[in-house]
């Protein structure tokens, strides 16, 4: 859309309000919101904001920032506010006072790795799967770990009691343009998954942003309460983001070899090569909690294995049966609590390492590594993902790769939050520690 084409748009369909969005460093959407007397400067980049109070951001001294909207991300919300005005959003990279790219702003670090790919003849296209829970809220409205169903992997009404909502959010996702391919019940209680179509890198992140927000907004209005958080329950599956991803070329996908073994070319299992060699450090920003590592533990169908396969899910990377453009990588580990413009620059990065050193995925392993012995791993050289949210930040830190791929600023501001959350999660003293200890000893 032109600059003139969304204000025609925005006084015909009554929108008084803009939000300018944009992501924190540890993916929370943040927004300014201005009134239609404010449209054109916003469209034209000239929105400023207090940077210092954004987390990873920038110092007091320093705290002067712009938003600059990208025009495409233009969408009007489905719902109205008093009085029938409507409210529009757009999608902003976030620039210096001068004009300059911030090297914090995580969307241009994302740009910057897509740009890395266009340079090397690839276009990134990535379909992600982003599961949650729906709790229900007591009287005053504070969530409960009670969820609204006893359903299971496609159960359906009456078991499913989330059907309604889950079919809401659907509709309010197709009026903001997203073109949703399956919505349905998950393994836990209270679990759902709605899968979206595949896309561009930068616009599947901006999908994944929408996407939490929407569901938030809708469970809301439901009387339920959605979370992302990777594992709110003790002893069921956790909620994971599985991203499938591919190159194309010349609108060719390069992932596909007719006549190669597998039927995946020398570039697709560099890639997964990639990913595989850097899924120690990947796995810090791919899965940011410290409740992350509580998913990812044997038993609830979680990758911890660093193998790919064709066929079964055991490993960290799967290959789906389909070929020809259909071809992809399916990579396993991913939570939704991430911050989707890093998780995607990043995981692009590690591919693309993957591709320029010629790395090679190895045999695939068919068999289920849930069952396997630990000598018949050792055989295999399946290692395992880091167990703590520590020990991926240890990772990562040594890794010059995703260093290079984030920016030291970035780099620097992620990896002192999220020490800090260690730090803290440490320090505290748990129920079960309590439950454990406090009589025995």
């Amino acid at each position: 859309m032109t600059r003139d084409e969304i204000l025609r748009l925005s006084d015909a369909e009554n929108v008084r309000f803009l939000r300018l969005q944009f992501t924190d460093l540890l993916g929370v959407i943040k927004n300014v919101e201005v009134p239609r007397s404010q449209f054109e400067k916003a469209l034209d980049g000239q929105i400023m904001f207090d940077g210092s109070s954004i987390q990873g951001f920038t110092r007091i001294e320093e705290s002067d920032m712009l938003l600059v909207p990208d025009w495409e991300t233009f969408r009007i919300n489905p719902w109205t506010s008093s009085g029938g005005t409507r409210v529009a959003r757009m999608i902003c990279d976030v620039h210096l006072p001068d004009g300059a790219a911030f090297p914090g702003c995580p969307r241009l670090a994302l740009k910057r790795q897509v740009d890395r790919a266009a340079a090397l003849g690839y276009t990134m296209v990535a379909g992600p799967e982003a599961e949650f829970f729906l709790f229900q809220k007591d009287e005053e409205g504070k969530s409960l770990l009670d969820t609204h169903d006893v359903g299971g992997y496609f159960d359906l009404t009456p078991v499913d009691g989330g059907e309604e909502c889950r079919r809401d959010i659907v509709i309010v996702l197709e009026s903001m343009g997203f073109e949703v391919e399956a919505a349905h019940h998950e393994v836990a209680p209270g679990q759902h998954e709605i899968d979206f179509k595949y896309s561009e890198a930068v616009a599947c992140a901006d999908n994944v942003a929408t996407f939490r927000f929407v569901v938030k907004k809708v469970a809301l209005e439901h009387g339920l309460h959605a979370t992302f958080m990777p594992k709110p329950i003790f002893g069921v599956n956790g909620s994971g983001m599985h991203v499938h991803m591919s190159l194309l070329s010349g609108g060719e996908n390069t992932f596909f070899d007719e006549k190669a073994k597998w039927q995946l070319s020398k570039t697709a299992l560099s890639y997964m090569g990639g990913v595989l060699e850097h899924a120690n450090a990947l796995v810090a920003i791919t899965n940011p909690l410290v409740n992350s590592y509580k998913r990812l533990v044997p038993g609830f169908e979680a990758p911890t294995n660093i193998a790919w396969s064709e066929k079964n899910r055991s490993p960290l990377v799967r290959v789906p049966a389909r070929r020809g453009m259909s071809t992809r990588c399916e990579v396993r580990m991913p939570d939704p609590s991430c911050n989707p413009y890093l998780a995607l620059a990043c995981m692009l990065a590690a591919g693309l390492d993957g591709i320029e050193r010629e790395l090679d995925a190895g045999e695939p392993v068919n068999k289920n590594i849930f069952t396997m012995s630990e000598r018949e791993k050792r055989r295999l050289k399946i290692s395992q993902l880091p167990a703590d949210l520590s020990s991926a930040l240890d990772k990562l830190e040594r890794s010059k790769v995703l260093k290079e791929a984030l920016g030291d600023h970035i780099f620097d501001h992620y990896l002192a939050a999220k020490r800090q959350e260690w730090a803290d999660y440490i320090s505290h003293v748990h129920p079960w520690e309590q439950d454990r200890y406090l009589h025995e000893y």
